[in-house]
């Protein structure tokens, strides 16, 4: 079996001698691991960079088989993301995220925020937006998509302001004021496109996805959270203060 695809690099491992099984997110074929055949040298590994894009061709006898990677590099990105601990985090985090999916189903959607945000990641402004939305992607890949366009209580579709814990679904700034201090807050930049973020709002955002994907997916699948979340939120706070 053999196939040709474009990919990014999430992370990889050492394998017997000299060798390397690296995990991609690719475009048509979704996560995907292979193996490539002296991975661990020093010619090779500056390419298996988490952050790279490769062009790969995958090689298996059978379709269940780990399979060989022949990879090229298209674009390489790890040295500016490795220089900056926040794009560091972030690439990290999204690697972390992408893991809850299912090895080899595809998710072009997300294959391609991923390429997006990848290339922004050293932007702490435009990275935040762009990875509050990309988990909001990923919640709605994973089945646990949030309903943002109209009000849970009275169907209204504008002054949205607010989401319930317990739906995932927007609140208006009038049905949800008796409990606003019980319920989430809906960010402006993500109730409408071309909305600009600011950095309290980027924090909002994260605390909407991160309340989510804590209650619906790690937990419930017994994994801690991204200790890498954790480090690229506060990475903001830490560079202000040296």
């Amino acid at each position: 079996m053999e196939w040709t695809d474009e990919g990014i690099i999430l992370g990889t491992r050492r394998h017997g001698e000299g060798h390397a099984v690296v995990e991609l997110m690719t475009a048509a074929h979704g996560r995907h691991l292979g193996l490539v055949r002296g991975g661990s040298s020093r010619k090779v590994t500056p390419l298996l960079q988490a952050g790279n894009s490769v062009r790969a061709v995958w090689r298996a006898r059978l379709h269940e088989h780990l399979g060989t990677y022949a990879l090229e590099a298209t674009r390489v990105r790890s040295d500016r993301l490795m220089a900056s601990a926040a794009a560091s985090y972030g690439m990290q985090t999204l690697a972390a995220h992408l893991r809850l999916l299912p090895e080899r189903d595809s998710h072009t959607g997300l294959y391609r925020a991923l390429a997006v945000i990848v290339d922004h990641l050293e932007e702490p402004a435009v990275a935040g937006a762009l990875l509050v939305r990309f988990e909001l992607a990923l919640l709605a890949e994973l089945g646990f998509g949030l309903d943002l366009e109209t009000c849970a209580a009275t169907g209204a579709s504008t002054d949205l302001i607010y989401v319930s814990p317990k739906s995932g679904r927007a609140v208006s700034r009038a049905a949800g004021e008796a409990w606003k201090d019980q319920i989430l807050a809906l960010p402006a930049f993500l109730r409408g496109p071309g909305e600009r973020a600011s950095s309290s709002e980027i924090e909002s955002g994260f605390a909407l996805t991160g309340f989510f994907l804590a209650q619906r997916v790690y937990e419930p699948r017994g994994l801690e959270f991204p200790q890498s979340r954790a480090a690229l939120l506060a990475a903001p706070a830490r560079a202000a203060a040296a």
